[in-house]
């Protein structure tokens, strides 16, 4: 079972290979954004109990697909990625949005969650740069999980934004910010080695490794809460603007 499992998971090589902003690379792109634009269409009429229920389908759907993904790793990638762990933005924004729509400390934060959500998961979307590296076929596991994944939670973050009430809190938007940074900052501090160096939310070196590496560290963690918060800004404004707020 094993190697059935492992031979269908694992990274396939060879024909087609996935590449950012390559013909697969805007298929997916197409069908994510597809596929919201048709739910966003199913539930125009519909009344705010069903559309509750689609948020919480969506966030649910996405939580299990990284819980499952944990279990599925050791077949595709030979052992549980470390990485997966919620450290970075997208996948610490899961757990924390699910989270919010279970229990009753995290919903005070769960705008500025979803907001948060839909910024990191929105441009890995758009530019998945950490599967372009594996240079592997465009339906391999890896691909198919990553895109699926952060798909689905760029959905959650529309359908919350579209269908709740968004209410512009900036202090509780720095703090959620600031915290995910230093929520960051502790997991790079407990599992960067000289063997591995994970560079969780861009907290220690800048995506491109353009600044300095002694002077990354300093730096990237404001540049992070600065962006974030400038980004969050535009959704709540172009939030408002469309729903005529």
């Amino acid at each position: 079972m094993y190697n059935v499992m492992t031979s269908l998971l694992a990274d396939k090589k060879g024909g087609a290979v996935f590449t950012c902003f390559g013909v697969w690379h805007v298929i997916y792109i197409a069908i994510v954004f597809a596929g919201i634009a048709f739910t966003l269409y199913l539930l125009k009429n519909k009344d705010d109990k069903i559309k509750e229920n689609a948020i919480s389908g969506v966030i649910n759907l996405a939580f299990a697909l990284y819980i499952l993904d944990f279990f599925l790793m050791p077949f595709a990638y030979g052992e549980i990625d470390v990485e997966k762990l919620p450290f970075h933005i997208c996948t610490a924004m899961c757990v924390a949005c699910f989270l919010s729509k279970c229990t009753e400390f995290w919903v005070r934060f769960k705008t500025q969650f979803a907001v948060f959500a839909l910024v990191s998961n929105i441009i890995y979307v758009i530019y998945p740069a950490g599967i372009g590296w594996y240079q592997i076929h465009p339906l391999s596991y890896r691909v198919v999980q990553t895109l699926l994944f952060h798909g689905v939670m760029t959905a959650y973050g529309i359908f919350a934004l579209a269908y709740e009430k968004v209410e512009y809190r900036p202090k509780k938007d720095i703090a959620v910010i600031s915290a995910m940074v230093l929520w960051a900052l502790v997991g790079n501090v407990l599992y960067n080695s000289d063997a591995r160096f994970y560079n969780w939310s861009f907290v220690v070196r800048d995506p491109f490794w353009i600044l300095p590496e002694n002077i990354a560290p300093f730096i990237m963690p404001f540049v992070i809460i600065a962006v974030m918060l400038i980004a969050e800004s535009v959704i709540y404004k172009l939030t408002k603007k469309i729903k005529g707020e």
